[in-house]
């Protein structure tokens, strides 16, 4: 079978290459279109599918010292809030980059919301996600994941206090999965302190205003964080403390 294919496959080519020579111009892009479009699609979807993954290999080796995700209740955009706490943090000259996602959705109205549990757990299995700024959808599949670090276990005595006399230190229950049955039960879940209430801060009404009014908005910390310190600077920032 491979003899006899081979040759015809050498007849076809020399005959294309044969009939490309015998043309001009823009008829020679005319007949490459025409009889190789898909294998031409064909390579450029894997050459693009090489490049992204290049891509995160050459970023993920870069030295970073925070992964933010922000997910917000309106469309607003964050970007300068972050830029300026960006600056601030970095000023101290430690090696490293602070790494800033605003592209992450995540709405349960959304038909394809399954989408954006994948893409968030991936995010956060790979490490790739310290802190999360987030609305109460995304919030709860953090606790459903148990991906809350429980912040009075965790941040420093003093910080925490601060927290507690704002009264914005949010007690939840995690790791609520479903059984067979489709049900929930309390009794097998986490209780801690895992998220900071933002609704109320100047960062929530800047750039979380939506036409319902206030709406739920918490940074949570991620449990397999490795930067647990510029974590609370950040959080202290977005809680004003």
């Amino acid at each position: 079978m491979k003899n006899k294919t081979s040759p015809a496959f050498l007849q076809e080519l020399r005959r294309d290459l044969a009939t490309l020579r015998s043309l001009t111009g823009i008829k020679k892009l005319e007949f490459i279109w025409d009889y190789y479009r898909w294998r031409i699609a064909g390579c450029a979807l894997i050459l693009l599918t090489v490049c992204i993954f290049a891509h995160m290999l050459w970023e993920g080796q870069k030295p970073c010292r925070l992964r933010v995700c922000a997910v917000l209740n309106s469309e607003e955009s964050c970007r300068p809030w972050f830029d300026a706490f960006t600056e601030m943090l970095t000023a101290d000259g430690k090696p490293g980059s602070v790494d800033v996602n605003l592209d992450q959705p995540f709405d349960y109205d959304n038909r394809y919301y399954y989408l954006h549990e994948i893409e968030v757990m991936t995010t956060i299995s790979s490490g790739r996600m310290d802190l999360a700024v987030c609305n109460a959808d995304m919030y709860s599949y953090l606790l459903a994941l148990n991906a809350c670090l429980p912040l009075d276990a965790a941040l420093s005595p003093d910080l925490v206090s601060l927290l507690r006399e704002r009264g914005i230190l949010v007690r939840d229950t995690a790791n609520l999965t479903l059984d067979e049955n489709g049900n929930v039960s309390p009794e097998d879940g986490i209780d801690g302190y895992f998220a900071v209430d933002l609704t109320g801060s100047s960062f929530a009404d800047t750039y979380d205003r939506t036409k319902n009014g206030r709406e739920p908005l918490y940074a949570v910390i991620i449990s397999n964080t490795e930067h647990l310190a510029d974590c609370e600077t950040l959080l202290a920032a977005l809680a004003e403390l």
